[in-house]
Order: structure tokens, then C-alpha cells, then sequence
């Protein structure tokens, strides 16, 4: 059943982890350009009021409203197949805007901490312009605390998501513990969190191990 659950729980959170990254780190870059100016500070209310709101209501929205009433997505269910895109799209964008103000608050702090730097104001000593220098040099500088909350995250892709998969009826592993507990298979969540803490396990070696390919200061010993 793992095996078999593993695949719809990576085809919501492979697309989801994807958008949310890049439109996060995005975002954030964004903000960062426009710092001190009105428009970034009303950026920074939106993404506290994002964060205010819980991520069930995205779900309860989406579903009553974008699925339901406008009948632009499958309200609930799963195909395998090519079909499995339209039952994993609407989870997908929940997520990614359920996230977006915690992961851009996240990462502006980042590049923040970045910018103020010295090797910046030796690259726009240079004439380059903002963004080469947040693109080229605050990125690339930025990417070990980057790499820390992203890397340890992506074994765990694997687990799905408990509470989006239960919603949209989705036969992932994440609903695949939900009814576990519900049934009081214990067996089943033993293994469950066994295998979640063997792939927090892995995660955390791969974020060491991809520190050696972002910062050539770092070396294995």
C-alpha cells in the first residue's frame, strides 16, 4: 500500500514544493528591490495577513467556491494517469498561496541579512545594476540558509500532506495515516512515523552534504 499510496502523495507535493520555492524566493527578491518604498511595505502587510489566515480556510474557499461554484476543478478525488493534473491542481495552488507569506517573509528576512553586507556595496560600486546584484551575488551567498530549510524538506515529500490529501480525498500516504489513526491501525502509524523519521534523517545529511556544492569553504572532513 505504501508504495502504491507514495505516487499520488508526490504528484500534489513535488508541483507544490516546486511553485512554492520559486515563487517565494521571487517574491521576496521583489520586496527586497523595493525596500522602503509604500509599495513594499503594503507587500508586507499582505504577506502578514496571509500568514494570519489558517491554511483551512484556502481550503474551504477553494473548494466551496473555485471548485464548487465555478466548477473550474474536481472538488474532490483522484485518476491516475495523465488525468491526475486537474485532481491535484487546485490542492497545488492552496498550498503554494497558503504558504506564501510565511516562505516570503522567510526569505526576505534572508536576503535582508545579505544586503547589507559588504561584497553588495562592492558590486554596486562596480555600476552592476540591482538585480545582478541580487540575482547573481545575494542569491548565490544566500543559498546555505536556503539550502537548510529546503533540502531537509524534500525526503519528506514523500509522507504527502495529511490534512490536503484528507480533504480532497486524495489516496496518498498522508490520508493513508489520517485513516489509520481513525481506525486505531497502529501498526500502520508505527511504520508511518518510522518511515518519516528515516527520511528526516536523510534530509538533514543532504543538507550537509549540499553545502559542499554551493560554498566551495565547505569540506568534507
Amino acid at each position: 500500500d505504501i508504495s502504491q499510496r507514495m505516487w499520488p502523495s508526490l504528484a500534489l507535493a513535488i508541483p507544490s514544493f516546486i511553485i512554492a520555492l520559486i515563487t517565494n524566493i521571487v517574491f521576496a527578491m521583489w520586496m527586497v528591490m523595493l525596500l522602503g518604498t509604500k509599495l513594499e511595505r503594503m507587500s508586507l502587510i499582505f504577506t502578514v495577513a496571509l500568514m494570519s489566515i489558517s491554511g483551512l480556510f484556502y481550503i474551504i474557499i477553494g473548494q466551496k467556491i473555485v471548485a464548487g461554484l465555478w466548477h473550474w476543478f474536481p472538488v474532490s478525488g483522484y485518476q491516475d494517469g495523465l488525468e491526475s493534473w486537474r485532481f491535484v491542481l487546485l490542492p497545488v495552488l492552496i498550498g503554494v498561496v497558503a504558504g506564501l507569506g510565511s516562505g516570503v517573509r522567510w526569505y526576505r528576512s534572508i536576503f535582508l541579512e545579505e544586503i547589507n553586507k559588504p561584497y553588495v556595496n562592492t558590486a554596486r560600486a562596480k555600476g552592476l545594476s540591482e538585480q545582478q546584484v541580487l540575482f547573481k551575488h545575494v542569491l548565490k551567498n544566500a543559498m546555505i540558509p536556503i539550502l537548510t530549510g529546503v533540502v531537509v524538506i524534500i525526503p519528506s515529500l514523500f509522507m504527502g500532506s495529511l490534512i490536503m490529501e484528507s480533504f480532497f480525498s486524495i489516496p496518498g500516504l498522508g490520508s493513508y495515516t489520517i485513516d489509520a489513526i481513525n481506525s486505531q491501525d497502529f501498526a500502520i502509524v508505527r511504520a508511518m512515523v518510522f518511515l518519516g523519521s528515516i527520511l528526516y534523517i536523510i534530509g538533514l545529511l543532504l543538507t550537509d552534504i549540499s553545502y559542499t556544492w554551493v560554498d566551495p569553504r565547505v569540506k568534507f572532513k
